[in-house]
């Protein structure tokens, strides 16, 4: 269990808790694939319940197309599910409420822009069904520092947020990461205006520049950096000396253009971010799971 504990200042006790509720959804296919050579794959994409892929997991192990880990989930309402996908953070807790596995508890583990689905870690994957509704304390949006106002938070839970060992050091906060993703290496998703919304994908059709930057080791759950790109009012804006970290939430796919996915969890226009590299930065550690 990580004890850990950071003494940043933040504006938790005014961020409001409010419940949204998902259900698992039901796969999705886009067949054919087209990679960046012309190669045509015929395998499973995006929904439903991921038995043998889950948090902690390579992102670049699965043969398949942007492979959501445990469970896949959304509000049956495209409106609303506009709603879960703003409000859901990172490490918002989350109840099953129907079904065999009423009663389990677990977290949001991400969120997949596009197809719009709430990423949902649980402990028994095996007792859930399609369609099983999952409520969410939804909290975190509007989450501030008070002592960095120029660093903005999005997309995590206060208390995972507390829990991540972000260090002090000369007016400037250092946070791990287990790779640094250069903005050259970003693809889908940049220009979305809505960075609560959403997630933006690595470019992986170059494999040798991605292992040359150590991408090909991330993990679901990892915290990476995103050099250079700003995140404060859209997803991906080029700026040099800027940075976001944000957490890796899909796997890996062969479309030109996309990779894994990162939700942005704070971004910062200049160099008030500085990530140093921890190997075992992830979520799944920082949660105690």
């Amino acid at each position: 269990m990580n004890e850990f504990k950071n003494t940043l200042r933040t504006n938790k006790e005014k961020v409001v808790k409010l419940s949204i509720l998902v259900e698992i959804s039901h796969p999705v296919v886009r067949m054919p694939v087209m990679d960046g050579v012309g190669n045509a794959y015929y395998f499973p994409g995006v929904g439903g319940i991921t038995y043998n892929f889950g948090l902690g997991d390579n992102a670049f192990s699965m043969h398949g197309d942007h492979i959501e880990p445990d469970l896949s989930t959304k509000n049956p309402d495209r409106d609303l599910n506009q709603t879960c996908m703003s409000l859901a953070c990172i490490g918002n807790e989350a109840t099953v409420v129907s079904g065999d596995g009423k009663g389990m508890k677990g977290y949001v583990i991400g969120k997949h822009g596009g197809i719009d689905h709430v990423l949902v870690w649980m402990p028994d994957k095996e007792k859930l069904v399609l369609g099983d509704k999952i409520q969410i304390k939804s909290w975190g949006q509007g989450l501030e520092l008070n002592d960095y106002p120029d660093v903005r938070v999005f997309n995590v839970d206060p208390e995972l947020f507390e829990k991540i060992p972000i260090e002090e050091k000369t007016a400037r906060l250092h946070v791990p990461v287990t790779a640094i993703v250069p903005a050259h290496l970003t693809g889908s998703g940049i220009g979305s205006s809505n960075p609560v919304g959403t997630d933006y994908d690595m470019n992986t059709l170059d494999e040798e520049e991605i292992r040359k930057h150590g991408l090909d080791k991330v993990r679901i759950g990892d915290l990476v950096a995103i050099s250079d790109h700003y995140n404060g009012y859209g997803a991906g804006g080029y700026k040099s000396g800027s940075i976001s970290i944000g957490v890796v939430v899909h796997s890996d796919c062969f479309k030109t253009g996309h990779g894994p996915g990162i939700v942005v969890i704070m971004t910062s226009y200049d160099d008030k971010i500085r990530p140093f590299v921890d190997p075992e930065s992830n979520i799944k550690k920082y949660l105690g799971i």
